[in-house]
This record gives structure tokens, C-alpha cells and sequence, in this order.
């Protein structure tokens, strides 16, 4: 049986999300933020998972179907929980003065709640087995933790664009960028559930979803660049 120190697995369960905070980070290359509001909004982000985990505990009194919990109620919660750290912990601050920046504070906030849950997830496992918690660590490095801050970059740059949009069209923007990010959580959520039932649901994730996020962010990085270059 494989032995592995507490602390070990806390650094390989924090790894992933202080990883992924840094590539985002240096996607910003003509203007990176400030290292010290980026950790801020990762704290914050991580924080939030507690009410994020309440309110969910809540609807799960009423509802009993993990299905619903996880498709529907789960993304919106979540979502909408990372979407309101930066909307009011950095939205007008004057360091966030670009679509970009939309982006990355987005996947801070999210990278902080997918950290938390990381631990969680993965201490889980460890008490189960040190194996078992390698395994989880490995799965969710690759595709939750990053999932986390591919949805919420969705609804990140619909906020650092309305920021610079007329101000009638700005709630219209947020609004399809949140609720996208929402389905989004919600369709990776259900390719997991169906895993186990639906034969094609694994590779609708691995093949079509997973790499869409990507492409996803792409171009929104890219629009949100070619911003900063008109500026």
C-alpha cells in the first residue's frame, strides 16, 4: 500500500489550481494584472465555496434527484457564486481596465472554489486509499479543475467586454455570457453522470466538449487581445 504524507496531498490537491491561476495569468501578455489582486480573487474564490456549498445543501433538502443537483442547480450556484466575487470584489477596480482582465479574475475566482473542492475531493479519496486520492488528484488536474475556469472565462469576458460597451447593453451581455457559462457547467456535469449509462457520453466529453471549452477560450482570448492592440 502505497504511503503518502497529509501534506503531500494537500500541495498535489492545491497544485492544479495555483497551475492553472499562473497560465491564465500569463495569458495577459501585453498587460498583466497585479500578482497581488489575482491572489486575492483566488482567496476570495476559494471562500466562496462555503456559502456556494450551503445554498446547495438547501435545494438538496428539497430535492433528491443528484441528477438535478448536479446539472441544474450545481452549475447555476456555482457560477453565479464565482461571477459575484469579481463582480463585486474587482468589476471597478481601475486595475481592471480591459476585456482580458475579465478573464483572468474570472478563472481566479473559479480557480479558488475548484481548489477548495479539490481538497475535498481528494481527501476524500485519501481516506478511502492514498491510491485512490493519486488517481483523483490526476483526473480532476486535467478536466475539473481546469473545467472550472473554462466556464467561468466564458462569462468572464462578457464582462470585461460590457465593462466597455454602452452602458443599455451591458446587462444583455453578462446575462448570455453567465447563462452560457451555466449550460456549459451543466452539460459537463451530465457527460459525468452519464458516463456510466450512456455509451457515447465519455467520448462526447473527451472529443467534442472538452476541446469546444478550449477553442472557446481561444477566441475569446484572442478578441479580448486584439482589444488591447486597437487601444
Amino acid at each position: 500500500m502505497i504511503e503518502i504524507e497529509p501534506l503531500v496531498i494537500l500541495a498535489l490537491a492545491l497544485g492544479p489550481g495555483v497551475f492553472w491561476v499562473w497560465y491564465f495569468y500569463h495569458r495577459d501578455k501585453f498587460e498583466p494584472e497585479p500578482a497581488a489582486l489575482i491572489i486575492k480573487i483566488f482567496l476570495i474564490g476559494a471562500l466562496i465555496t462555503i456559502p456556494v456549498a450551503f445554498i446547495e445543501g438547501f435545494f438538496g433538502l428539497f430535492i433528491a434527484s443528484p441528477v438535478i443537483m448536479g446539472v441544474v442547480i450545481a452549475p447555476v450556484v456555482e457560477e453565479y457564486g464565482k461571477f459575484w466575487v469579481v463582480r463585486r470584489f474587482i468589476y471597478r477596480d481601475v486595475e481592471f481596465d480591459e476585456p482580458m482582465d475579465g478573464i483572468v479574475y474570472a478563472a481566479s475566482a473559479a480557480l479558488g472554489l475548484a481548489s477548495f473542492e479539490n481538497v475535498l475531493y481528494v481527501f476524500a479519496a485519501y481516506a478511502a486509499s492514498p491510491s485512490l486520492a493519486l488517481g483523483t488528484v490526476a483526473i480532476r488536474a486535467i478536466f475539473s479543475v481546469p473545467g472550472h475556469a473554462l466556464f467561468s472565462s466564458v462569462w468572464g469576458y462578457a464582462l470585461g467586454r460590457a465593462k466597455f460597451t454602452a452602458a443599455q447593453r451591458r446587462p444583455a451581455i453578462i446575462a448570455r455570457g453567465l447563462a452560457l457559462a451555466m449550460v456549459l457547467h451543466g452539460i459537463f456535469n451530465f457527460l459525468l453522470f452519464s458516463a456510466d449509462t450512456f455509451a457515447y457520453a465519455t467520448a462526447i466529453f473527451i472529443l467534442v466538449l472538452i476541446p469546444g471549452l478550449w477553442i472557446l477560450l481561444e477566441r475569446n482570448i484572442r478578441s479580448a487581445l486584439r482589444w488591447q492592440r486597437r487601444r
